[in-house]
C-alpha cells in the first residue's frame, strides 16, 4: 500500500498521448513515478530532483505541466520560477527571503509557493526552476541545501520550506548549441560517409552534456541531482503527430460552439513542411498552425456566424488551395 493516490500506469498514458519523440525520457519519467509511488526514497532529501537539458521546444516544460495536471488535476498545479529573472547574484533573496534588517525579512517573502512545493500526503508538490542556467550563481547555490537536505530556511530564521514530499524538476538548454553542432556535421559532409553508432553519437552527446554542465555549475550541485535527463531534438516524423496535438487543443476549444475543424493529408503534409525548424521545435509547429489554420479558420467562421447556434453536427474540414489552406463547410454524420 502507498500514500501517493497516483497511478504511474496512468499518469504515463497522458504523458506519452502528449510528449513525442522523448521515448528515453518518458522511462525515465516512469521509473521516478514507480519509485516515489512505493515511498522507497529517502525520507530526509526530495522525493526527486531531475534536471532536464535539450533544444528549445522539445517538451521539457510540457512535461512538468501534463505531470501536474495527471497528479492534481490542474497543469498550473506546480511552482514555476523563471531562472532567468533571477539573473543576478543578489537575487537569491528572492529565493531565500530578506535577510535581517531589509525590507520583507520580517514578512518572510518568497517567490516559492509553500502550498504547491509541499503537496498534500497523498500527492506530491511539484516545483520547476526554469531555465536553471540563466540565475546568477548565488542564486543556484541558495538550492544546496533544498536538494540535500529537503529544507529551505528563510533567511530571517521565521519559516522554513518543506521540500520533502515535493518532486524538483529543473530545465536548461545547456549544450543545445552544441549537440545541434555535432548533429548537423554528421547529416552533411564527409561526416555522411562515415556512419556513427548509435552508441557512440548517445556517448558524444554525453560528454558535451557533462562538459556544459561542469563548467555552468559547481561540482557539488551536481552531485546533489538525482537524474540528468538529455531530450532529442524533434525530428520531421513526429510533426504530425504535434499537427494532431494542435488539432486536438484547437477542437476542444471550439466544442462549446458546436463546430469540428479536420484537415486533408496534403493539408497536413504542406503544414508539416512549413513547420519544420530543428532550431525551434514544437514551438514552430505552433507558429505553423496559428499563422496558417488558426487565422483562416477565424475568418472562415465570422462568415459562418450563427449557424452553428444551438447544437453540434457542423464541421469544417481544411484543405491546400493555391495560396495556403482554405477551410469548407461540411455536415458531420450523425454518430
Amino acid at each position: 500500500m502507498s500514500r501517493f493516490q497516483f497511478v504511474p500506469g496512468e499518469v504515463m498514458a497522458r504523458l506519452r498521448a502528449r510528449i513525442v519523440g522523448q521515448d528515453q525520457v518518458l522511462t525515465a519519467i516512469e521509473s521516478m513515478l514507480n519509485l516515489v509511488k512505493a515511498d522507497l526514497g529517502d525520507p530526509r532529501r526530495p522525493l526527486h530532483v531531475a534536471l532536464f537539458l535539450g533544444p528549445t521546444g522539445v517538451g521539457k516544460t510540457e512535461i512538468i505541466r501534463v505531470l501536474a495536471e495527471a497528479i492534481h488535476g490542474s497543469a498550473d498545479a506546480c511552482c514555476r520560477i523563471d531562472m532567468n529573472t533571477l539573473a543576478q547574484d543578489h537575487y537569491a533573496a528572492a529565493i531565500t527571503g530578506a535577510p535581517p534588517g531589509y525590507v520583507g525579512s520580517r514578512e518572510g517573502t518568497t517567490l516559492l509557493d509553500l502550498d504547491l512545493i509541499q503537496g498534500s500526503f497523498g500527492r506530491p508538490g511539484i516545483v520547476l526552476f526554469d531555465e536553471i542556467e540563466k540565475a546568477g550563481r548565488e542564486v543556484v547555490r541558495s538550492l544546496l541545501n533544498v536538494f540535500d537536505h529537503g529544507r529551505l530556511t528563510l533567511s530571517s530564521g521565521a519559516k522554513t520550506v518543506d521540500f520533502r514530499n515535493t518532486l524538483v524538476f529543473m530545465t536548461s538548454n545547456l549544450a543545445a548549441r552544441e549537440i545541434q553542432h555535432y548533429e548537423d556535421g554528421l547529416r552533411r559532409g564527409w561526416r555522411r560517409l562515415m556512419p556513427v553508432s548509435a552508441s557512440a553519437r548517445r556517448r558524444r552527446l554525453q560528454s558535451l552534456t557533462d562538459a556544459a554542465l561542469h563548467r555552468n555549475f559547481d561540482p557539488e550541485f551536481v552531485n546533489r541531482i538525482d537524474c540528468v535527463t538529455l531530450f532529442n531534438s524533434l525530428e520531421p516524423e513526429t510533426y504530425d503527430a504535434l499537427i494532431e496535438l494542435e488539432l486536438g487543443r484547437l477542437n476542444s476549444r471550439l466544442a462549446r460552439s458546436g463546430w469540428t475543424v479536420a484537415l486533408e493529408p496534403a493539408a497536413r503534409d504542406w503544414l508539416a513542411r512549413r513547420g519544420y525548424d530543428r532550431r525551434f521545435g514544437a514551438r514552430a509547429v505552433a507558429r505553423a498552425f496559428r499563422r496558417d489554420v488558426t487565422v483562416a479558420l477565424a475568418e472562415t467562421l465570422m462568415g459562418c456566424a450563427g449557424k452553428a447556434e444551438g447544437g453540434a453536427g457542423h464541421g469544417l474540414i481544411g484543405r491546400l488551395e493555391a495560396d495556403g489552406i482554405r477551410f469548407f463547410h461540411h455536415h458531420l454524420p450523425s454518430s
